[in-house]
């Protein structure tokens, strides 16, 4: 199959209804942080780009927000993918993305390269969309915060270096800041820029 013909199949075969059931879940994964999320539309974007990275950009982007990828992605042709699909322009430039996906194993640039919104408009910042060999079964982090009761526990494998030391200095920028989802094939989390975590292997 050509790269053509993959850029314009894999999508949402009802589009309108499978992005407002995705809509739902990322909000309520946004709303309650750690919590286990399962896309259940069959989609089919171009590895490695996931299925629910893949079913986030359907649900997310348009025409009016760009979209950042790590040259693995832009490799194999995400970025035409989801432009078909969506409308969405790609950049090179982090700080105009107000979405970026990072294939497992991608090396994870600053959040600060990426948009963090203002104090006046703190929504007009980056989504970063992190894929993860597994959401489950690595070091154990706790969460806190708004939306959580006390702690909720993940432990996701194979977060990238340097990740909780930046998503620290992340949350001192508050209100300001970038967003996290982490994905793994059909499944997903959200960590709001509110949400503060914890090592509990130290």
């Amino acid at each position: 199959m050509s790269m053509k013909t993959d850029t314009m199949t894999g999508g949402f075969s009802e589009p309108v209804f499978q992005a407002q059931s995705v809509f739902r879940m990322l909000m309520d994964a946004m709303a309650r942080p750690g919590s286990l999320q399962t896309i259940t539309p069959e989609i089919a974007p171009p590895a490695p780009l996931g299925a629910a990275a893949g079913a986030i950009a359907l649900s997310l982007c348009d025409h009016d927000t760009p979209v950042w990828l790590t040259a693995g992605l832009s490799k194999v042709g995400a970025g035409a993918w989801i432009g078909f699909h969506t409308g969405a322009p790609i950049t090179r430039e982090k700080a105009e993305a107000r979405f970026a996906f990072l294939e497992a194993g991608a090396a994870l640039s600053s959040f600060g390269l990426f948009a963090a919104g203002t104090q006046e408009y703190p929504d007009r910042s980056t989504t970063l969309v992190i894929e993860v060999a597994r959401l489950e079964g690595g070091p154990l982090l706790a969460l806190s915060g708004p939306g959580i009761r006390e702690t909720t526990m993940i432990a996701p494998r194979g977060l990238p270096d340097l990740f909780l030391r930046q998503w620290a200095e992340n949350r001192t920028h508050f209100p300001r800041g970038v967003d996290v989802i982490l994905t793994s094939g059909r499944q997903f989390i959200g960590l709001p820029r509110t949400c503060k975590i914890t090592d509990r292997e130290i």
